[in-house]
């Protein structure tokens, strides 16, 4: 895979590059085919599809795919569907061969586009090899994707917006900067929680919710008590401290038993005061 695709600044060392704040309509615009791309270790391949989970059921969607590896080895080895965006037409190309040389062109597409114009909604996997702005540039609509859609990025965060899990793969054969090692990043898209929820059958009951990415804390208003409470977004499933789980469905947060806030199962999203 190639950090950055094939844009002029990726000859540059990284330090540079990392200070910098590109503008992304530029980056797409300063396209020079003849600068070398730098590829994701296969160690770090394996890890980056490892930490996803990703098997038959997935669509694997590599921005700035580089020579394909991580759709090839998707489709080859875990059985799953997956497209490659590369700027570069070589690269393309040459994706293109080394998935009919595995057998697995018929699942692993390729094409030359520009990331930034992407229609990002058929993958359940999202890997990335990027550097920080352009992560960040891509953030939102990462976060606006459907609830529980993976992101992996190599070496490079979402700012503010930490990840679920992190693993640290050993790579000796690393050709960019002087760490032999790299990180291994996983976001699931949060469905959103934040706002009032009303007991179904609750006898006015409250649930008021307050989201920061995959982070909720809140309260719960009974019979004139009120009840701190805390807790993770997993995608479609809300975790509250002490509380059995709860998953979103279609806009009513189911709990799994009677130990949902208040002893109450159902609770629908409300604009004003529960009655």
């Amino acid at each position: 895979m190639k950090i950055a695709r094939t844009y002029r600044f990726a000859a540059l060392p990284l330090a540079i590059l990392a200070a910098l704040h590109f503008s992304p309509t530029l980056w797409a615009q300063n396209v020079d085919m003849d600068v070398p791309f730098v590829t994701t270790p296969p160690a770090v391949t394996e890890a980056m599809l490892d930490i996803a989970g990703v098997g038959p059921k997935d669509f694997v969607l590599d921005l700035g795919s580089g020579d394909g590896r991580i759709v090839i080895l998707a489709a080859k080895q875990r059985g799953a569907r997956g497209m490659g965006v590369e700027i570069d037409p070589a690269l393309v190309a040459r994706s293109r061969q080394f998935a009919r040389q595995a057998g697995v062109h018929e699942r692993a597409e390729f094409r030359e586009q520009d990331l930034f114009v992407t229609d990002l909604t058929l993958a359940t996997v999202i890997t990335m090899y990027l550097l920080p702005d352009v992560n960040m540039a891509l953030r939102p609509k990462l976060l606006a994707l459907k609830p529980g859609t993976r992101v992996v990025s190599h070496d490079w965060g979402m700012g503010d917006w930490r990840p679920d899990r992190e693993r640290r793969v050993a790579a000796p054969e690393k050709t960019l900067g002087l760490d032999k090692s790299s990180r291994v990043m996983l976001w699931t898209v949060p469905a959103r929680f934040d706002g009032r929820w009303c007991a179904i059958g609750g006898n006015g009951a409250e649930l008021i919710l307050r989201q920061t990415f995959q982070q909720v804390e809140g309260e719960l208003l009974q019979a004139r008590e009120t009840r701190a409470l805390g807790g993770h977004v997993d995608g479609r499933i809300l975790r509250l401290s002490q509380l059995a789980a709860a998953e979103l469905r279609d806009e009513i947060l189911v709990f799994e038993s009677a130990s949902g806030p208040g002893g109450m199962t159902h609770w629908r999203r409300a604009a004003g005061a529960c009655g």
